[in-house]
């Protein structure tokens, strides 16, 4: 008959009862266990702490103490509660039982006892402990490894953080938002002067969230901001999307798109220039003589950015009047679930900005502000990014 004799296992035997204490510490030792005794439970309580036992046998009648409220107070502390608890008894009845496991005995042990009972339930027991033990142990160390990986999508969302741009101002005055659904996003953005009359700007939002997402629109922003695309001119948009869409093609970047607007505006023209691959419009809004609000969707048609091997993009010209607004953003700004459960879209957006914003002096906390107040919904499901540019200037 197989043993387990490992001399490190200890056996903690509770029991009022010398005559039994003596035969189950001789039976156990005999099996090469390490068996400690207790005549009682507040004796049973202190061992049981100290030690630490792989098993504890405890007899369910003795006095001020029984072997229920040992088994409920062993259970209930974290270093004891994997430690696995034999009921001692010579109760029969079936609620007894049920009794006993609600308190959170493993096992019964029955009165008189029958060695070779004893000798299997022991054995049994054991093997439940230290499968226990293994699934605490790896339990330990997912933890530990969910810590690091927290850890490493921190300083990750950190670094993303801070390639993102700071706002500016001066001739234009650039502020912006970026709110990713989990640690890290998909949306990314950038605004610069390519030279003192020409500014970029760019917002894309590759699909996914995440990490997988986050990688991707890096490489995008790390692409423009160091003048590398080999291709293109960053003064050409539709050039700009050509050229990454060769390079982004969705097939060598685990299926992942992206859709993107790019934008250069031309300070001593007045011009803006800009073309867009699957992204929602940006929208321009301007006053009129009567000081009413004008918008205008600047949008080109063309497919999101690495679906198509094919797709085409072009550019669009629109004139900068002063003042103007102009507002480029994800699509998570205004896919927001309301709080009757349904989404919000586009134009409910385009009236909060067109209602908010008739004193012209909206800003992006008030936007977020009134996004909420309007769909009821404190949260977005999306990453959100958002981009106001004011040409408040003569330019």
């Amino acid at each position: 008959m197989a043993t387990i004799t490992d001399s490190k296992i200890k056996i903690l035997v509770i029991d009022d009862d010398r005559v039994l204490q003596l035969i189950l510490k001789k039976t156990l030792q005999d099996q090469g266990y390490e068996v400690i005794v207790a005549s009682n439970g507040e004796q049973g309580l202190e061992q049981a702490k100290h030690l630490r036992p792989a098993m504890i046998i405890c007899d369910w009648q003795m006095g001020e103490m029984d072997g229920l409220e040992v088994c409920r107070q062993i259970k209930s502390q974290p270093l004891l509660s994997t430690t696995f608890f034999i009921l001692l008894t010579s109760r029969k009845a079936v609620e007894d039982r049920v009794e006993g496991l609600d308190t959170g005995a493993d096992d019964f042990l029955s009165k008189p006892i029958e060695i070779n009972e004893l000798k299997a339930r022991v054995r049994s027991g054991l093997r439940l402990y230290h499968t226990n033990q293994k699934l605490q142990q790896l339990a330990e160390d997912l933890h530990i490894q969910k810590q690091l990986l927290e850890t490493e999508l921190n300083e990750a969302a950190d670094y993303v953080k801070s390639i993102l741009p700071e706002s500016m101002s001066g001739l234009i005055t650039i502020n912006s938002k970026f709110l990713p659904c989990n640690q890290l996003g998909g949306d990314c953005f950038d605004y610069y002067w390519l030279d003192e009359n020409h500014l970029v700007i760019y917002l894309l939002d590759v699909s996914g969230h995440g990490l997988a997402a986050a990688l991707p629109s890096i490489s995008v922003h790390n692409l423009l901001r160091s003048h590398s695309l080999p291709k293109a001119s960053l003064y050409e948009p539709s050039e700009v999307l050509q050229n990454l869409n060769e390079i982004f093609q969705m097939e060598k970047q685990n299926d992942q798109y992206f859709t993107i607007w790019y934008g250069v505006f031309d300070r001593s023209s007045s011009q803006l220039t800009y073309a867009s691959a699957g992204h929602p419009p940006a929208l321009l809004l301007s006053q009129t003589a009567h000081s009413s609000l004008e918008i205008k969707h600047l949008v080109t048609p063309g497919q999101p950015i690495g679906a198509f091997a094919e797709a085409e993009y072009r550019n669009a010209i629109c004139e900068i009047e002063d003042p103007s607004k102009l507002y480029v953003f994800s699509d998570g700004v205004y896919e927001v679930e309301q709080s009757d459960g349904s989404l919000w879209d586009l134009n409910g957006f385009i009236n909060l900005l067109v209602a908010y914003n008739q004193p012209f002096k909206l800003g992006l906390d008030h936007i977020l502000e009134a996004i909420e107040t309007s769909t009821g919904s404190k949260a977005f499901i999306d990453d959100c990014s958002l981009i106001e540019i004011n040409f408040n200037h003569s330019c």
